[in-house]
C-alpha cells in the first residue's frame, strides 16, 4: 500500500485500515498546525486508491472492520468519486462496519445537502471537524480560513445529512488574552453543533508551524496549566450539550478527562478544581502530539 508523507489519523481511528484518498489539506494554511506543511494538496487517481483497498483486502480481510479515509480533505473529491471509493471499500471489505474520515467546514458547505445524503448513503458515517475556536478573533488570527457562524451551519448540515460528528476544540488557542473569549464562545459553538463526540486537544507548537515563530517572539502566550483549567472550567460551565461524548484525554492535556454532556458536568468540574488545587498536572515529559 502507498502512503505519501507522514500518517495522520484521530486517536479513535488507531484500528482502522488507513487509505489515503486525499494528499494533504486544500486550506492548509491555520497557523497552529503543521501536519500537511511538505504535501501539495491533490486527490490522489481513483485506481490507485482502488489498488490499495485491494491490497488491504487480500492483506487483513475479515479483519478490517474500520476505514479510515486521510489525508484532511477527503470530502474535498467529487461525490460520485468519493461513492465509487465508498462503493468499492463495500464490495472488497464487508465485514466493515464504520468508514470515517476528516471533514472541513469549507467541504461540508460547499456540497449541497443532496450530494452530502449520497454520500452518507454510500456508507461514510463519522466525520472530524477540527473547529479549534468558537471565538471569531481567535478563528481570524489562527488562519482558520471560516467563522463560528459557518462552523455550526456545517456541523449542523452534517448531522441533517445523517452523518455522526466528532468535533475538535485546542485548549489555549486564544493564548493569554482570549482566555475567556475562547471558551465562552467555543461552549456556544458546541451549543450549537451539538456533536456526537467532542475532543480537547490541548495547544503544542511544533516547530514546522507558523505560530512557532510568534511564540518565540512573545506575540503569542502559550497557557500555564492552571491557566488551561481556568478555561476548562469556564467551557463545562457554559456548554449545552446534552448527549455529547466528551473527551480530553489526549496525550497532550495536563488532566485526563472524559464523560458525558451535561449529566457529567458536576464531576469533571470537581475533577478540574480538584487538579487545580492539588496542582496534580500531567508532566511536560508525558505531553505529546
Amino acid at each position: 500500500m502507498e502512503y505519501e508523507g507522514i500518517v495522520y489519523r484521530p486517536p479513535s481511528e488507531a484500528q482502522s485500515l488507513i487509505i489515503q484518498a486525499t494528499i494533504g489539506c486544500a486550506h492548509n494554511t491555520c497557523l497552529f498546525c503543521a501536519m500537511y506543511r511538505g504535501k501539495q494538496f491533490r486527490v490522489r487517481a481513483l485506481e490507485d486508491i482502488k489498488a490499495d483497498i485491494d491490497e488491504g483486502a487480500r492483506l487483513y480481510g475479515k479483519y478490517v472492520t474500520k476505514v479510515f479515509l486521510a489525508d484532511g480533505d477527503a470530502l474535498a473529491m467529487d461525490t460520485d468519486q468519493m461513492v465509487e471509493i465508498l462503493s468499492f471499500i463495500r464490495q472488497r471489505l464487508p465485514h466493515v462496519s464504520q468508514i470515517s474520515s476528516y471533514a472541513t467546514t469549507q467541504d461540508l458547505l460547499a456540497k449541497s445537502p443532496a450530494e452530502l445524503q449520497t454520500i452518507r448513503g454510500a456508507g461514510l458515517e463519522l466525520l472530524y471537524i477540527g473547529a479549534e475556536s468558537g471565538d471569531d478573533q481567535v478563528l481570524h488570527a489562527m488562519a482558520k480560513g471560516v467563522t463560528a457562524q459557518q462552523l455550526a451551519e456545517a456541523g449542523v448540515k452534517a448531522h441533517q445529512a445523517g452523518f455522526r460528528t466528532s468535533v475538535t476544540l485546542i485548549s489555549g488557542l486564544g493564548s493569554r488574552q482570549r482566555l475567556r473569549e475562547h471558551a465562552v464562545e467555543s461552549a456556544r459553538l458546541i451549543s450549537r453543533m451539538k456533536p456526537d463526540f467532542l475532543g480537547f486537544l490541548t495547544l503544542m507548537v511544533e516547530e514546522q508551524a507558523p505560530l512557532f515563530k510568534l511564540v518565540q517572539q512573545g506575540k503569542f502566550q502559550l497557557l500555564e496549566p492552571d491557566e488551561v483549567m481556568e478555561e476548562m472550567e469556564l467551557f463545562l460551565q457554559e456548554v449545552d450539550s446534552e448527549g455529547t461524548v466528551f473527551r480530553a484525554n489526549h496525550a497532550s492535556n495536563y488532566v485526563n478527562l472524559r464523560g458525558t454532556l451535561n449529566q457529567d458536568r458536576e464531576r469533571l468540574l470537581d475533577q478540574i478544581r480538584h487538579a487545580r488545587s492539588s496542582t496534580s498536572y500531567k508532566p511536560e515529559y508525558f505531553r505529546g502530539l
